[in-house]
């Protein structure tokens, strides 16, 4: 195949450093970034342009390889580049791309999550997560015939416009758009209300009829919160008691933790779960799903109408149910938790070591890291914690060869391909970099 010299003199950009190769972005896609948490706003100066990824490493354009704990924000739990996924994607491109038709991949990767997953017996793949938890809440409420949904300060379930809502005055209030073009009338039934608080959210049922509680189980969002004991079940009994659904939004956490997610291992059941991220391989797949006589409802059976061309595109599955195979090895969950744990606890102890306030959560293969004199149980608590400081800690982990999420509100990741050495090396940086902060 031939190119012409003048597409391949502008299109070249192969030897640019990411400074370079950031103003040219900015010429070309808004902002320079396709997606705001990959831009440096939180921390300053320019985003790190990746070239390539190898397990827990990535390489940028300038030729610094880093360790990893972004990870396609959870997406990457085999880590870059595994080599059974990347033989999938060859295998399966040879076959077509995408026909808009339905494919035995997709049969493939459904069946794997609902023998996963008790409380789903039927989905739909989508691809993104904001289209499962869009999907999921038109479902809720065609269901319930309800329109008002509640959410909770500091998780995230997408961009959809009615999911860009804030807290107003008071513990819950009718809600208030969070983003410019997003007019009022889209978020006037979405209530949100602080999380771990069981007050907050009776004071909703008492007040309101609703179609929905949409919740992270484990906050990743906003760095990373844990729910308090018994919190996830006063959330399924309340809304069972007012005849509420739960959705659980599992984008983050589905087959991150364990087997399953969340509700697998504290044993809830929610109406509807949305997954994304690892059931897609490190490619674009999402999907919502649960009771059959719940998701019968859906477009063409039923009349709550949901679609998309590049749903469950064949490529996307067939490396989605290559990843879960891989994950059904119960050793693999165990291997996280323990380096997971060990890199938590490491940073607890050096930031002690260093009289540096800091706070760190880990479950399973996610951990956060809040500098604050207590742990954090809510949103509203994060935004009292202190990010200049977290502006100074990424830098200097970076200049170490540790790559974190460049805010303080991101949760980090571990992958299986990360070592106990990679953590030893790791907190070496932290200690290193806790050092500085002192000064």
């Amino acid at each position: 195949m031939a190119y012409g010299a003048r597409g391949q003199g502008r299109m070249d950009n192969r030897f640019q450093n990411s400074k370079e190769q950031f103003a040219i972005a900015q010429r070309y896609i808004a902002t320079g970034v396709n997606s705001p948490v990959r831009s440096y706003v939180s921390v300053g100066g320019t985003p790190r342009f990746i070239r390539s990824g190898s397990g827990a490493r990535v390489t940028d354009v300038d030729g610094s390889t880093y360790l990893d704990y972004v990870g396609s924000y959870g997406a990457l739990i085999l880590g870059h580049a595994h080599p059974d996924i990347v033989a999938c994607v060859q295998k399966t491109a040879e076959t077509g791309l995408s026909f808009g038709a339905p494919t035995e991949f997709e049969t493939a990767l459904a069946q794997r999550i609902c023998k996963a997953l008790p409380s789903v017996e039927r989905l739909r793949l989508v691809s993104s997560g904001t289209e499962a938890c869009m999907s999921a809440l038109r479902l809720a409420r065609g269901v319930t015939g309800r329109a008002k949904i509640v959410k909770f300060s500091g998780c995230y379930h997408g961009h959809a416009d009615m999911l860009l809502a804030k807290a107003g005055s008071g513990a819950a209030t009718q809600g208030i758009a969070s983003s410019a073009g997003v007019p009022a009338a889209l978020v006037q039934d979405t209530l949100t209300v602080p999380y771990n608080s069981i007050t907050a959210l009776q004071q909703v049922f008492s007040q309101h009829d609703i179609a929905a509680v949409i919740v992270e189980p484990i906050i990743g969002n906003c760095s990373l919160i844990l729910p308090l004991p018994d919190y996830l079940f006063e959330l399924r009994k309340m809304c069972t008691q007012h005849g509420a659904l739960l959705i659980f939004d599992e984008v983050m956490t589905g087959f991150r933790g364990g087997w399953g997610g969340v509700q697998t291992l504290e044993q809830i059941s929610p109406d509807l779960t949305t997954l994304g991220k690892v059931i897609g391989g490190g490619l674009p797949l999402a999907a919502f799903g649960g009771k059959k006589k719940i998701m019968d409802l859906l477009a063409p059976t039923g009349e709550v109408y949901q679609a998309g061309t590049m749903s469950g595109n064949p490529i996307a599955a067939a490396c989605g149910a290559k990843t879960l195979d891989i994950l059904a090895d119960s050793s693999v969950y165990q291997h996280l938790d323990d380096l997971t744990t060990m890199l938590v606890a490491g940073i607890r102890a050096l930031a002690h070591d260093h009289s540096i306030p800091l706070q760190a959560q880990a479950k399973g293969g996610m951990f956060g890291i809040f500098f604050a004199d207590e742990p954090l149980q809510s949103y509203e608590q994060a935004m009292q914690c202190d990010t200049s400081i977290f502006k100074r800690f990424f830098w200097e982990m970076l200049q170490r060869g540790v790559y974190l999420a460049p805010s303080p509100f991101e949760a980090g990741f571990v992958s299986v391909t990360h070592t106990k050495v990679d953590i030893e090396m790791t907190l070496a940086a932290v200690d290193a970099s806790l050092a500085t902060l002192r000064i």
